[in-house]
C-alpha cells in the first residue's frame, strides 16, 4: 500500500520522466526527421493531455527539441512563439482590462437583466444573454466571474423571500387561516427579526453574497423520510425543491452561456483565435477569415445554441411552463419582487455612468467598427484606402492601435469647483502597465506559440505529408460522417483537456485530413474548431465552469447531466451550420486555389 501510496503522490513526476522514455524507440528505431517530430509532437501532446507541465511550459519543449534533432534553427522556432496573433490578443486584453477596472461590464450586464424582467424563465435568459455578450469581448473566464456575483446575490435574495413567505405561511396555518394564503407584494413591512433569526438556523443562510445555501437539499432527503407531513409543509417542501432548480439553472446558465458566447468572435475564445492563426499561416493566399467573416457564420450557431440550451436547462430543472412563461398582468410574486429589488439596488450601486466608462465604450464601438468594416466583403472596407499594400492590415492592426489609446487618455477630466475654478488631477491613463499584465494571458500566449512551433516542425520535417498520405483511405467516407466523427473527437478529448492544447494538437492533423480527401479545409476545421469550446460535462472542464461549481450550488451530476444535453445540442447544430448556411459564404463544395492541390481518389459524397 505504502508503494501505491508513493506512486499516487509522484504520479506527475514518474509521467513527466516515463514519457519520454517510453517513447524514445521511435526516433532512435526509425531514423528519420518525420520520426523525430513525431516524437516532440506526442511528448508535448501528452504532457498537455495530462497537464503533468504547466501548459506554457510544455510548449517551450519544441523550441530546444527541434534544434537538437536537427529539424529547425533555433531562431526560426523562436520566430514562431510570437506572431500577428499574439499583437491581436494584446489589444483585446486591454480593451477587457479597462472594461473591468471601471466596472463597465457590471452595468451593462445588469442593464440587460433589467430590460428582459424578473420572471424566472426570462431572468435566467438575461442573465445568459448578458454573459454571452460579454464573452464576445472578453474571456470565457472573466464573463463569468463577473456575472456570477450578480446572480449569486439574486439567489439569496430569494432565498430569504421564500423563506420569510414559508414563515408567514405556517404561522397563518396555525392561526386557522387559509394555508394556501399567497404572499403579498408587501411582505417586507411584516417580517421581524424574529423569523430572520429562524430562517437563519432553518435554511443555512447567510445575507452576505458570497455565501451559499448549503443545507436545502440535507433538509429535503430528511423529509422524503417522514411520514403524513402536515399540507402546508408539504407545500414548502415543493417550493424547496422548485428554488433549489432555479439556482442549479441560475448558476449552468452563466457558466454555458459564458462559453456559447464567446464561439461568436473571432477573439471571443481562445480557441478561435489559434484557428485564425493557424489557418492564415498555412494558407496565406486565402483572406477568407477575418473578424466580420466569422461573426456572419457564428451569430446564428451562438443564437440557436443558446436558445436551445435555455429550454433544455428550463425543462431539465423546472418544466418549461409556457402559461407561467408569458404571462401578462398578473401581480408578481415574492421571488420576482425579491429578484427586481436587488438587481434594482445593485444598480443604484454603481450611481451615473462615468467618464472612463463612456470612453471605454466608445473605444469599444470604435474597434467593432473598424474590425467589421476592413474588408466586410459585400463593399469596399477601409484597407482599400491602402492599395499599395493590400493585406499589411489585419485585425490586429486595429486592437493595437485602439489598445494604445487606453494607455494614452487619461482616466480623470478636470472638475469645477463652486467658486468656478478648475481642479487639476495628476495625469493618469485609463489603464496602466500592471493593470494589464495582471490581465495579459501570457500562459496562453506561449501555449499558442508552442503550437505554431509544432505545426513549423510538422511542415518542415515533411510529417503532415506523411499524414496526409496515410488518411487518404478516409475519402472513401461520406463528408458529414468524417466532419462528425471528427467533432465528436475534439468535444470528448476536450472535456478532460483544456480548449487551447486540444485545438493546438488537432488543427496540424485535420488540415492535411482535408487535403489528402480534397475537400476544403474549412469544411473540417470550422466544425472541429467550434466543438472544442464544448467543454459542458464537468467542473474542471474550463475554467468558467470550475467558477460557477465553486459557489456550492450545484453537484458534479447536475453538471454532467446538463452539460451532456448541451454538448449534443452544440455538435448537432454546428452540423446543421457547416452544411447549410457556412456553404456559400465560403463556397465550401469547391476544393479552393489557394490549398495545396495533392493527388487523390477522393470519392467523398457531398
Amino acid at each position: 500500500m505504502k508503494i501505491l501510496s508513493y506512486l499516487l503522490v509522484y504520479r506527475r513526476f514518474l509521467l513527466i520522466v516515463l514519457t519520454p522514455l517510453l517513447l524514445l524507440p521511435l526516433p532512435l528505431i526509425i531514423k528519420t526527421k518525420e520520426a523525430e517530430c513525431a516524437y516532440t509532437l506526442f511528448v508535448v501532446a501528452i504532457f498537455w493531455l495530462t497537464e503533468a507541465l504547466p501548459l506554457a511550459v510544455s510548449a517551450l519543449l519544441p523550441a530546444f527539441m527541434f534544434p537538437l534533432f536537427g529539424i529547425m534553427e533555433s531562431k526560426e522556432v523562436a520566430s514562431a512563439y510570437f506572431k500577428d496573433f499574439h499583437l491581436l490578443l494584446i489589444g483585446v486584453i486591454c480593451l477587457a482590462t479597462s472594461i473591468e477596472k471601471w466596472n463597465f461590464h457590471k452595468r451593462l450586464a445588469l442593464r440587460m437583466v433589467m430590460l428582459v424582467g424578473v420572471n424566472p424563465a426570462w431572468l435566467t435568459l438575461g442573465f445568459m444573454v448578458s454573459c454571452a455578450f460579454l464573452s464576445m469581448w472578453l474571456s470565457n473566464t472573466s464573463a463569468a466571474a463577473m456575472v456570477m456575483p450578480i446572480v449569486e446575490a439574486v439567489a439569496q435574495q430569494i432565498t430569504r423571500a421564500e423563506a420569510e413567505a414559508d414563515m408567514l405561511e405556517m404561522s397563518c396555518s396555525n392561526g386557522s387561516i387559509n394555508p394556501a394564503l399567497e404572499l403579498d407584494e408587501n411582505i417586507g413591512e411584516c417580517e421581524s427579526s424574529d423569523w430572520k433569526e429562524k430562517e437563519k438556523q432553518v435554511h443555512g443562510y447567510d445575507n452576505d453574497v458570497g455565501s451559499t445555501v448549503c443545507t436545502i437539499e440535507k433538509e429535503n432527503e430528511k423529509e422524503k423520510e417522514q411520514q403524513n407531513l402536515p399540507p402546508a409543509e408539504t407545500g414548502r417542501k415543493s417550493r424547496e425543491d422548485k428554488y433549489n432548480g432555479i439556482f442549479k439553472v441560475m448558476c449552468l446558465c452563466v457558466a454555458y452561456s459564458a462559453t456559447i458566447g464567446g464561439l461568436t468572435t473571432i477573439t471571443g475564445t481562445s480557441t478561435n483565435l489559434i484557428f485564425a492563426e493557424h489557418f492564415n499561416t498555412r494558407y496565406p493566399a486565402c483572406q477568407c477569415i477575418n473578424f466580420g467573416s466569422w461573426f456572419i457564420l457564428s451569430i446564428p450557431i451562438t443564437v440557436v445554441i443558446l436558445l436551445l440550451s435555455w429550454v433544455w436547462l428550463q425543462w431539465l430543472f423546472l418544466g418549461f411552463d409556457f402559461k407561467n412563461m408569458f404571462k401578462c398582468g398578473k401581480k408578481k410574486t415574492a421571488r420576482e419582487e425579491a429578484s427586481a429589488q436587488v438587481i434594482q439596488e445593485e444598480y443604484k450601486k454603481l450611481g451615473p455612468i462615468s467618464y472612463p466608462e463612456i470612453v471605454t465604450l466608445v473605444l469599444f464601438i470604435l474597434m467593432t467598427l473598424l474590425w467589421f468594416t476592413r474588408e466586410p466583403g459585400f463593399i469596399p472596407g477601409w484597407s482599400s484606402l491602402f492599395p499599395k499594400y493590400k493585406g499589411y492590415a489585419t485585425d490586429s492592426t486595429t486592437a493595437l492601435v485602439i489598445g494604445l489609446l487606453f494607455f494614452i487618455i487619461p482616466a480623470k477630466t478636470f472638475s469645477r469647483t463652486s467658486n468656478g475654478e478648475n481642479t487639476v488631477f495628476g495625469y493618469t491613463p485609463l489603464i496602466t502597465w500592471k493593470e494589464f499584465q495582471s490581465c495579459m494571458p501570457w500562459e496562453i500566449a506561449i501555449l499558442v506559440g508552442g503550437g505554431f512551433a509544432l505545426a513549423d516542425g510538422c511542415e518542415v520535417s515533411k510529417l503532415s505529408e506523411w499524414v496526409a498520405s496515410k488518411l487518404t483511405p478516409l475519402g472513401s467516407l461520406p463528408l458529414w460522417l468524417i466532419i462528425l466523427i471528427s467533432c465528436l473527437i475534439v468535444t470528448s478529448v476536450t472535456e478532460v483537456a483544456s480548449n487551447p492544447a486540444t485545438i493546438t494538437i488537432f488543427l496540424p492533423i485535420l488540415s492535411p485530413l482535408a487535403e489528402a480527401i480534397h475537400v476544403n479545409p474549412l469544411f473540417i476545421l470550422i466544425p472541429a474548431t467550434l466543438c472544442t469550446s464544448f467543454a459542458f460535462l464537468l467542473p474542471v472542464a474550463n475554467p468558467a465552469n470550475a467558477i460557477v461549481f465553486s459557489y456550492g450550488h450545484l453537484t458534479v451530476m447536475d453538471m454532467v447531466k446538463a452539460g451532456l444535453g448541451i454538448n449534443i445540442i452544440g455538435v448537432a447544430v454546428v452540423m446543421l451550420a457547416i452544411m447549410t448556411w457556412i456553404v456559400p459564404i465560403f463556397d465550401l463544395y469547391v476544393y479552393p486555389n489557394w490549398a495545396p492541390n495533392i493527388p487523390s481518389t477522393n470519392s467523398t459524397g457531398l
